[in-house]
């Protein structure tokens, strides 16, 4: 069957207007089980009880243990964040840092994975940067990197550029062995690749929503092991961070709540939060292994089309080593990217690269034709 996904097309209204996307990488369009969770909270926020907050507990419960189920995480272990720096500036700015720790990051991210770790240098910490070969980091490079005085390694899961997928049970192992915290930037992986945090021992992890998760911008969220919790002083407070924080309102104290929910600080996007469950809820019912699998499968041909007509690939091959993202150099790619959009395939363009980045409810007709735009267009 050439694609497994194929009811799920339906879902996705923007498909009924010939618009391709294969621009999951940046952003993804809602679909229409997502859209439909957002209008039923903003239908009972302007018509209905108006008062939410007996259904958000609720909706946000919902949405914590379908994140859960993507993770193998506990939800009480995840907490709501406006994006990914926000949830990465948790670690950054909770540890008790000493003139002299030192960060590990690498050369291929983004930078939300690397300002939040930039600011402490005002702490005296130290920012290690590996350089990259032929777009991915290797264990070697990491351990190689590892001094006595890192205390914490960020890495993406999937590089944003090169699709290079890291091998967290294995980066995962070398930190506990050495005695470093393992952060995890995921939103270039989270929704088209399995993550268990459990097996991958990561410490701290953040993403956002809109991307491969489906959902809309301004939210994303945490995960965070209890030990980790114990270790940072939190920078910000709210008094929903407390424990039973509608009670007692005249008791003002700091009580934080033993979940990760003490770093939601007050007020939400419990439209974003209701989106999040419901794409995390479409997400897990289709699968991760075989969304994965069928990602591997589109890139394939996306690789293999690029070999046949002799176009550089920045993206590695094995599989074990990519995801959803294949990224082209072919000459001339603004004029590319320009015409393409004009076609209505919508793809990125990165750093002079076509990034090509599908998601499970494309199929291969998708990428025939995003190549075939390709090769007419390539001088």
């Amino acid at each position: 069957m050439d694609h497994p996904f194929a009811s799920y097309r339906s879902l996705f209204p923007h498909l009924n207007s010939g618009k391709l996307w294969l621009n999951h990488a940046a952003i993804s369009p809602l679909n229409s089980r997502t859209k439909a969770a957002v209008d039923r909270y903003l239908l009972n926020r302007s018509e209905g009880t108006i008062d939410d907050f007996p259904q958000i507990v609720g909706i946000s419960e919902h949405a914590k243990q379908g994140l859960g189920r993507l993770l193998n995480a506990p939800p009480r272990r995840i907490a709501f964040v406006n994006n990914t720096s926000d949830g990465l500036n948790i670690i950054a700015n909770g540890l008790d840092w000493k003139s002299g720790d030192r960060i590990l990051l690498n050369d291929m991210e983004f930078p939300a994975n690397v300002v939040p770790f930039l600011n402490l240098r005002r702490l005296g910490v130290e920012v290690d940067i590996i350089p990259s070969k032929d777009g991915e980091i290797t264990l070697g490079q990491i351990s190689a990197a590892i001094t006595p005085r890192t205390r914490l390694l960020s890495l993406s899961y999937v590089q944003f550029l090169s699709g290079f997928r890291a091998d967290l049970p294995a980066v995962g192992a070398l930190c506990k062995e050495r005695g470093v915290l393992f952060c995890v930037d995921a939103i270039q992986g989270l929704g088209n690749a399995p993550i268990d945090v459990q097996t991958a021992k990561i410490d701290f992890l953040s993403c956002g929503g809109h991307k491969w998760m489906l959902s809309m911008m301004g939210l994303g969220f945490i995960y965070l092991t209890e030990e980790l919790q114990g270790r940072i002083t939190q920078q910000f407070a709210g008094w929903t961070s407390n424990k039973e924080y509608f009670t007692r309102l005249f008791d003002y104290r700091l009580d934080f709540d033993d979940t990760a929910r003490r770093y939601e600080n007050g007020a939400q996007n419990n439209a974003g939060i209701a989106a999040l469950g419901a794409s995390a809820e479409l997400l897990n019912e289709a699968g991760i292994a075989a969304i994965h699998d069928h990602l591997l499968s589109l890139t394939d041909r996306v690789i293999s089309f690029a070999d046949a007509h002799g176009w550089s690939v920045l993206t590695p091959r094995e599989r074990t080593k990519r995801s959803g993202i294949v990224t082209l150099a072919v000459p001339n790619a603004e004029h590319i990217f320009e015409e393409l959009n004009k076609r209505n395939i919508i793809v990125s363009l990165r750093e002079g690269k076509i990034r090509i980045a599908p998601h499970f409810y494309n199929n291969a007709d998708d990428i025939r034709t995003v190549c075939d735009a390709v090769t007419e267009l390539v001088p």
